[in-house]
C-alpha cells in the first residue's frame, strides 16, 4: 500500500513568514509544489525558478514544479539547472513536445510529470503515459488558489489508478485543487499518492502555521479516519 503524501503549495503560503513556515513543515510533509505562471496559460504569475533558489536554502526536500507555461521547453531547462526534482507540464501545451521534454527531464536524472486540466480526457496522454513518473489531476480550473472543487475530475484518478495496476506502470498520482476538509473524504475515495494542499487546506487555517497544520491533520483524519504518517518516502 502506498502512503499517502502532502505537498504544500507554495504560492498561497504567507510569504513574510517564508522561513518560520518552511522549517515547521519541513518535519511534517514529503515535498513542496511550487506553481510556474507565465500570465498566458493562465491569467496569474505567480513563482519562479527564483524561487527554488531560495527555497534550497531551508529545505532538503524534493520539489515539484508545476508549469503552467505555454512554452514549457523555455522552463524545463531552467529547472533541470536548479536540479527541480520533480518538472510537471501541462498535456494541453505538449503537443509535438511531449517525447523530446520528457528525454530530456529523464537524461538529467529528474522525474517528469504531466498535469491533466479538468476538461482534458486521460487518454490524451496514453501515447506517452508510460514514461511518466508523476500524473497530476487538476480538480479545480488552473492559475487561482480557492476556485470551486470540481468532483467529476477524481473519476480520472480512479481511472489512472486501475490503468497503473493494469499495465504495471509506477507512476504517482496527485490531485491538486481544493484539497480541505470538504473534500477530504472525497478525495480519499477516489486514491490519489499525493494531496496537494494550500489556502483552504492548511496556510489559510490559522496564521499560525503550527496551529493551522494541526486544524489540517484533525480535518483529515475525522474525514478520512486515518492517521497522517510522517515517515519519510525514499
Amino acid at each position: 500500500m502506498r502512503k499517502v503524501e502532502f505537498s504544500p503549495s507554495l504560492m498561497t503560503m504567507d510569504l513574510d513568514k517564508f522561513k518560520e513556515q518552511i522549517t515547521f513543515l519541513n518535519d511534517k510533509v514529503d515535498s513542496y509544489h511550487i506553481d510556474i505562471m507565465d500570465g498566458h496559460y493562465v491569467p496569474n504569475i505567480t513563482l519562479s525558478p527564483w524561487f527554488i533558489e531560495e527555497l534550497r536554502k531551508v529545505t532538503v526536500l524534493p520539489m515539484s514544479a508545476h508549469l503552467m507555461v505555454t512554452n514549457p521547453s523555455f522552463w524545463v531547462q531552467q529547472l533541470i539547472d536548479l536540479n527541480c526534482e520533480w518538472i510537471c507540464m501541462h498535456a494541453e501545451v505538449l503537443d509535438g513536445l511531449a517525447f523530446r521534454l520528457i528525454d530530456q527531464i529523464h537524461d538529467a536524472g529528474l522525474k517528469a510529470g504531466i498535469v491533466i486540466n479538468p476538461e482534458t480526457p486521460i487518454e490524451a496522454i496514453f501515447p506517452y503515459v508510460e514514461l511518466v513518473d508523476k500524473i497530476t489531476i487538476m480538480t479545480i480550473d488552473p492559475g487561482f488558489a480557492g476556485q470551486r472543487f470540481i468532483e467529476s475530475t477524481l473519476d480520472k484518478i480512479v481511472a489512472l489508478r486501475a490503468l497503473r495496476d493494469e499495465k504495471g506502470y509506477d507512476y504517482v498520482i496527485e490531485m491538486d485543487g481544493s484539497s480541505n476538509r470538504k473534500s477530504f473524504k472525497r478525495i480519499d475515495a477516489a486514491g490519489p499518492d499525493i494531496y496537494i494542499i494550500g489556502r483552504s487546506g492548511l496556510f489559510g487555517l490559522d496564521e499560525d502555521i503550527s496551529k493551522a497544520w494541526a486544524i489540517m491533520e484533525t480535518d483529515y483524519e475525522e474525514m478520512t479516519g486515518k492517521k497522517i504518517s510522517y515517515e519519510k518516502v525514499n
